[in-house]
Order: structure tokens, then sequence, then C-alpha cells
């Protein structure tokens, strides 16, 4: 009877003690269990990142991302004659135009592709703001250390911003719904056609440049260097945000944003 009295208690700790484990551990004794990202709060990190990355590498002069290289190029050579021609409204003119070519492409039209260019105006106003702050806050004429820390600084933000939007449910900025929805038509991996779509964008900046500028300006060797490396950091980071988070929503709609397509 007293061993009986005795075991009980020890039994009962033992039992909660293994309830206790099952829930952070596996067989294998890995942990499972992660903490909650909502996909919202995502989205909206990810936009901020990314505008300000992106006004953090044109700060440095080092060449900003291939991807808004084109809209930049723009901005730079109307903003002269047109001073209310700023980074943002390039950015919203550009997008705009990309989403017209997808939607032909693809010869279908979804609700949420006007919400990729909403996502845009969202992005183009953080990234002024952005833009008015460091002109504000920081040097005039940066030293190179500046530059440098500018650059990596701001891209790896601009990287990190896009895989936080694309684990999200809402729709991204047309530039990266752009390779999302393109790439399963070309039969491509999403960060292999990325590489093919920055490359692209370069190109299209180039030719920007020389036509509106008279040579190659506003695009130093940090905007090719983003060429090749930026959809690698992306998928670096996709990878690193799925094994650290799991990603939730937190609103009842993503079969609204999935179901509202149709095709023209």
């Amino acid at each position: 009877m007293e061993a009986i009295l005795y075991n009980k208690p020890t039994q009962l700790s033992v039992f909660l003690y293994q309830t206790r484990r099952a829930a952070f551990f596996n067989q294998e004794g890995t942990t499972v269990k992660k903490p909650v990202f909502h996909t919202e709060l995502a989205y909206l990190l990810g936009l901020f990142m990314l505008a300000w990355g992106t006004a953090l590498t044109a700060w440095g002069g080092y060449g900003i991302s291939m991807v808004v290289a084109p809209a930049y190029v723009l901005h730079m050579a109307l903003s002269q004659h047109l001073p209310w021609f700023s980074f943002g409204i390039a950015e919203y003119v550009l997008q705009a135009f990309v989403l017209g070519i997808m939607m032909l492409l693809l010869r279908k039209f979804k609700f949420s592709y006007l919400l990729s260019f909403a996502a845009a105006l969202i992005y183009g106003v953080m990234l002024d703001s952005g833009m008015a702050l460091f002109g504000k806050i920081l040097p005039a004429e940066p030293v190179e250390w500046q530059q440098m820390l500018a650059y990596f600084g701001g891209d790896m933000a601009v990287c990190a911003g896009i895989a936080l939007v694309l684990r999200s449910y809402l729709p991204p900025e047309v530039y990266e719904l752009f390779v999302k929805e393109v790439a399963p038509k070309a039969g491509l991996k999403f960060h292999i056609f990325k590489i093919i779509y920055d490359c692209t964008s370069l190109v299209m900046a180039i030719i920007l440049s020389f036509a509106l500028c008279g040579g190659l300006q506003h695009i130093g060797i940090g905007t090719v260097c983003c060429a090749f490396i930026n959809g690698m950091l992306i998928k670096l980071f996709s990878n690193l945000y799925d094994h650290a988070f799991v990603f939730k929503d937190l609103f009842s709609l993503r079969n609204k944003f999935e179901e509202s397509e149709e095709k023209v």
C-alpha cells in the first residue's frame, strides 16, 4: 500500500514531463514548436524594409538595386525638369507598365493585381519619406566606408523585405508579383527567374541611362552585383524565416484573395 502511494505522484510527474516534452520535441528530439509570425505583419514590415533599404542604397551612391534602377534613372533624368517627379512617382509609372506586360503574357486578370499596384503606391510613399529623411540626417557627401555600409545594409534590407512580403497572401509589389506569377508559366524556379528578371531590369536601366542622360549614369558597380546576388539572398532569407517561424494568417482573408480571379 505504501509503495502504491509513493509511486502515484512519481508516475504523474513522469506523465506531465513527457507531455510537456512532446509539445516541444518530436521523436528525434528536434524542436518543432516555433513562434508564430502573422503574415499580415510580415507584409507591412517587408514593404517598410524594402522601401527604406532602397532609399539607403540610393543615398550610398554605390548603385541601386537593378529592379528599381530603371525607375531611379527615370526619376533622376526627369526631376531636373519636373521637380515633383519623385523616385516614388517614377515607381508608380514603371510598375503600372510592368503590370500591363504581365497581364498580356498571362492573358488573365486578378483583382489582386490591382492590389499589387496599391502596394506600389504605399511603397512609393515610404520610399519618398525614406529619401527625405536620409537626405536630412545623413551626410550629403558620404565617405567610402559609409557608402559601402549603406550599400550592403540597404541591399540586405531589400532582400529580407521581399522574402517577408512573399510569406504573405497579400499581393506583393508588381516587380515581385511579375516573378511570382510568370516563373511557373516559364517553367523556372522562383530564384532562377528572379535572376533573369533582375538582369533584364539592369539592361533596361542602361538603355534608359544612355537615352535620357546621354551616357551611363546613376548605375554603379553595386547595381551589377545586385543582379547576380539578390535572387540567392531572397532564397536565403526565405529559408531562414521558414526555419525560425510559423507563418499564419491573422485574418480569414486568404481565400478571398486566392479566389478573386477573372480571366480576360
